[in-house]
């Protein structure tokens, strides 16, 4: 269970749901710059978004296409419920996911009175309202926030958050809306929505530091996002009762690359390089039957229907001359993903239960489909301990992008990516609890991921899919085939101390192996192959008198470093631009992450005002942490770029 309580107190999430997850046993999260969610070895792009009832795209600002993560969440903390995260072998009402889910809700407004806040942050600024639509009747109530950025004025406190001089701009707005009904049952009405616009120039550029740029690219970004629906639920006869959503969401993401090199006498040194429009909407449906038989049986069913619009235009420029684009995606369109599940609970005793589920998918762009069974066992040993077991088979779609790549020399511009297959991955998790007195808890899991038909080229290479997400561009590979395998398997143990008597603590650890092989028939590691991963957190409250409260928390990381290709060097020197090694693809591993923060903070609980005030102070050591090796076209070498070294968040709130 995710809770919004937690991602506020734990030091280094800077309130983003994502960044607090990061914490939990699985998670890899040793990345300054993005918060993408890294399960058991997995690509980011293998988890699900789900809010309110609806799945949803990529929920950050300067998110690119087809990608899960972003520098900063749309989500906003102060208007979220308590939540579910599922690390793999979820239950058959979640599809279209190979490595788990992350199913949020929003909160109720207060329906009894009306309450404000402002609040000032990494984040941005924020105003938000909640409260009743009548005092009297209390049926019905409005949550609602609005942020604007405030990196302008981190910059001027010379606070560096990895974009060199460039400052990045953004907004974003939600709400909520709820109404209770006598007889038609429960209403919400809800909404997301971000704008987000970063221009990463050249001269705005820190040696060293540069953690979104390219060398020598003049880059602008423009990314925007919402989602919104209507969701129903309705109690029946017979210990029933029915959830509906409808809704609709979309991103939009324009990107213009200018290259800079002096080899071209132009005005500014500038050469047109690369330039891309990406636009999806979808349009959502889904409604689920819940029923309990008895005290033993329980049983639910529902289908999901999304229709997407799409468009595609991206183009990119080898040669650096005048108007000599090459077209690698231009498409405009629409197809739809149907999906149907049923699920049955039984109660063999008060110790033993059982859960099985059936999941089918079916997507009209190629009228490929997955079928997906579902099984679980939970056995309790004692009042306290409980064995499980978790197994299934999990499909998801390609990202969108890769469906429309164009096959730039020996097909002649043909999209050959048209009839790929879902990636499917077949998951085992058996797995440990232990609940202590005084809110202790020990978890063990220990699990095996296989994974098959990911794209790989249809000649021997060691490109596969299941690398994907591991950087910010969405490359056009053409000439896929569904045939790629994957493993992941590891051990997992959790000790954490819930809150309580004004202190807690987690400890998470991480052991894991996660290998694919491309068309070469060659095993190699993922991209996301880090091994280890170890995080230890806590914090203590202090009350001072009646009013006043200091709290103390405090966050450490150990993993391992990312993998990747070595550099060419003699062959990127000719080509001018970046080469790596691809027959040495993720063998290379930099030095292990290691960070720690500590997140001092005061509140001020008044009869009618709470002020809240903290700082939240990231990689206290001011460890170099490597973020990346990249060829420099200007220098003509290599060039190490490093994480956050120092980066001081300061917040107040007030709550009235």
């Amino acid at each position: 269970v995710f809770s919004a309580e937690e991602a506020a107190r734990y030091a280094g999430s800077r309130n983003d749901p994502a960044r607090m997850a990061a914490n939990f046993a699985g998670v890899s999260g040793a990345n300054d710059s993005r918060n993408d969610i890294i399960i058991r070895g997995n690509s980011p792009m293998g988890i699900l978004w789900r809010l309110n009832g609806l799945d949803i795209p990529n929920p950050n600002h300067f998110g690119n296409a087809g990608s899960t993560g972003g520098p900063i969440s749309i989500l906003n903390n102060n208007t979220l419920d308590n939540s579910d995260f599922m690390t793999g072998a979820f239950a058959a009402d979640y599809g279209n996911a190979t490595s788990g889910v992350f199913d949020l809700r929003m909160r109720k407004g207060n329906n009894e009175k009306h309450e404000f806040l402002a609040q000032l942050g990494f984040n941005g600024f924020e105003l938000g309202a909640e409260g009743p639509f009548s005092k009297k009747k209390k049926n019905g109530s409005f949550l609602v926030n609005y942020r604007y950025s405030t990196l302008a004025v981190f910059k001027a406190l010379n606070i560096d958050f990895g974009t060199g001089d460039a400052v990045p701009q953004y907004q974003d707005l939600t709400f909520k809306t709820d109404f209770n009904t006598k007889k038609a049952g429960r209403f919400s009405v809800w909404g997301i929505g971000g704008l987000s616009y970063v221009a990463l120039l050249e001269k705005d550029k820190k040696a060293g530091q540069d953690l979104y740029g390219y060398s020598a690219r003049d880059t602008y970004f423009r990314s925007n996002i919402g989602a919104g629906g209507i969701a129903h639920t309705i109690l029946l006869k017979n210990n029933a009762y029915l959830k509906t959503n409808l809704g609709v969401s979309g991103n939009y993401n324009h990107i213009i690359a200018d290259r800079i090199d002096t080899a071209f006498k132009t005005a500014g040194n500038l050469k047109p390089e690369y330039r891309q429009t990406t636009k999806n909407i979808r349009y959502s449906f889904n409604t689920t039957y819940n029923r309990k038989i008895n005290a033993r049986n329980f049983v639910n069913g529902g289908i999901y229907t999304d229709f997407f619009e799409t468009l595609f235009t991206d183009s990119n420029d080898y040669l650096f001359g005048d108007n000599t684009f090459i077209v690698l995606r231009n498409y405009k369109g629409n197809t739809a993903l149907m999906r149907a599940f049923v699920q049955w609970q039984h109660k063999f005793s008060e110790k033993l239960t059982f859960n099985a589920g059936l999941s089918q998918q079916f997507f009209l762009l190629n009228n490929t489909q997955a079928l997906e069974p579902r099984l679980g066992l939970k056995y309790e040993l004692s009042r306290k301990q409980v064995l499980s077991l978790g197994a299934g088979l999990h499909s998801q779609l390609q990202p969108m992008y890769i469906y429309f790549a164009t096959d730039t020399a020996g097909a002649g511009g043909r999209e050959t990516n048209r009839n790929l297959d879902f990636t499917r991955a077949a998951h085992a998790v058996l797995a440990y609890d232990h609940n202590f007195s005084g809110n202790f808890r020990l978890k063990a899991e220990l699990y095996y991921q296989y994974i098959f038909s990911a794209p790989v080229k249809d000649f021997p290479d060691y490109f596969s899919a299941l690398n994907l997400g591991a950087d910010f561009n969405s490359p056009n590979v053409s000439n896929l085939l569904s045939a790629g395998t994957g493993t992941n398997y590891g051990i997992e143990i959790t000790l954490e101390k819930f809150y309580s008597r004004g202190y807690y603590f987690l400890f998470t650890s991480s052991i894991f192996e996660s290998k694919y092989t491309g068309s070469d028939k060659v095993q190699r590691n993922t991209a996301f192959n880090g091994n280890y991963v170890l995080n230890l957190l806590g914090g203590k409250e202090f009350r001072i008198r009646e009013k006043h409260t200091i709290s103390i928390d405090f966050r450490g990381t150990y993993a391992g470093g990312k993998r990747y290709a070595p550099i060419d060097l003699e062959a990127s020197r000719l080509r001018g631009d970046e080469v790596r090694d691809g027959s040495r693809a993720f063998e290379m591993q930099y030095a292990p992450y290691f960070r720690i923060d500590v997140k001092p903070g005061y509140r001020l609980n008044s009869k009618k005002v709470t002020h809240e005030f903290s700082v939240d102070v990231q990689n206290v050591t001011r460890n170099l942490n490597v973020f990346q090796q990249v060829y420099d076209i200007n220098s003509q070498n290599i060039k190490t770029d490093y994480q956050l070294r120092f980066f001081v968040i300061p917040q107040y709130r007030v709550l009235f």
